[in-house]
């Protein structure tokens, strides 16, 4: 068979000229790897100065739903390699989700290391005081991207409790008001169980036998504690009104203590505790004017100090206190109810003095 001429050329051309071409080709290829090397390693965020931070929630961690939300919140302007290199499996078998700092000037290389080696942003998760379930809640619903709705589901959850040992009377037990760091993606179970482990190195064997010498378990320590804790912020007083507490129980009495009464209520905003409030708490454990002992659970998170106050209760013989007649903010303790009735009238001569004003 013949061979065109136009064929016969292009041999003799590649016989010339084939090595040349091979090496430009090669070139070629090479330029074309250092460009995407340098665009995979060169500044991509789209922003020039300071942070964006980077949610990822379980369910939305597969490559192209990161890549995804990068560029929806605007915060890479190229993505391409960092998709390629996200799905070819360098980075292992998934994302985690969580919460990533992005800064500026990283490059799309930057963004896949952190995202393969799951180098999270810790939340400061800093609880200073609770009241309820809720409180904490809605407060874990602000961190966490465990939402408000499914940690309050939790800590009512009978089910969910018992696997962990705890109950919905006493699961505020377990926080020990502290500064933590938590992952973001932390689900309702992780954040109890890492103030589990908070509350155990609380209750050393020297806290748990404190707290057996003045008759009480370290849950009882903590109610008392949050009912303290409503009463006064003066720690000075504190292991005074833990005495008339503890004296009250050995003696069978009613604790009769307000911050109960308007735990009961849900009305936290009462200055004075009136019978008509007492009344309309009822029957509810919490109304300490008409059930003996302890409520079934604490009425706030007490702080460590107030904890502490409880396990060092003073010995008197006081069954009574109230607020002294002037701004201090402590109180005056008595032994009788003769004794109790003078500082009551005292105390309420000064508020009518106040309100007469």
């Amino acid at each position: 068979m013949l061979e065109s001429p136009h064929m016969s050329r292009w041999r003799v051309f590649l016989r010339m000229h084939g090595r040349l071409i091979g090496i430009l080709a090669g070139l070629s290829v090479l330029l074309t790897l250092c460009a995407l090397c340098v665009s995979f390693i060169r500044p991509s965020t789209s922003f020039d100065t300071g942070e964006r931070k980077l949610r990822l929630k379980d369910g939305n961690t597969t490559p192209g739903l990161v890549v995804e939300t990068l560029r929806d919140e605007g915060v890479l302007d190229r993505t391409l390699l960092l998709e390629w290199a996200l799905r070819s499996g360098i980075a292992g078998k998934r994302i985690r989700p969580g919460l990533y700092r992005i800064q500026a000037g990283m490059s799309q290389y930057d963004v896949f290391c952190m995202l393969a080696r799951s180098r999270q942003e810790a939340v400061q998760y800093v609880i200073v005081k609770y009241r309820t379930a809720e409180d904490m809640a809605g407060h874990v619903g602000r961190l966490f991207a465990c939402d408000s709705a499914e940690m309050a589901v939790f800590l009512h959850s009978p089910d969910s409790l018992e696997r962990l040992g705890l109950d919905t009377d006493r699961v505020m037990t377990i926080v020990v008001p502290n500064t933590y760091e938590l992952y973001w993606g932390s689900t309702a179970g992780t954040i109890l169980r890492r103030l589990q482990r908070e509350r155990a190195r609380f209750w050393t064997k020297k806290q748990t036998a404190r707290a057996a010498k003045l008759g009480l378990s370290p849950d009882e320590v903590y109610i008392m504690a949050s009912i303290i804790e409503e009463e006064t912020n003066l720690d000075a007083d504190k292991p005074l009104i833990a005495s008339v507490y503890l004296n009250r129980m050995r003696k069978g009495m009613t604790l009769s203590a307000d911050p109960t009464i308007k735990f009961a209520l849900r009305e936290f905003e009462l200055k004075r505790i009136l019978f008509g409030h007492i009344a309309r708490a009822g029957d509810s454990p919490y109304n300490t004017y008409r059930r003996v002992g302890l409520p079934p659970g604490p009425i706030c998170t007490p702080s460590v100090a107030t904890l502490d106050a409880v396990l060092r209760a003073k010995e008197t013989d006081y069954l009574f206190f109230c607020a002294r007649p002037d701004f201090s903010g402590h109180h005056a303790f008595a032994a009788t109810e003769e004794g109790h009735f003078r500082n009551a009238r005292r105390y309420r001569a000064f508020l009518d003095s106040l309100y007469a004003k």
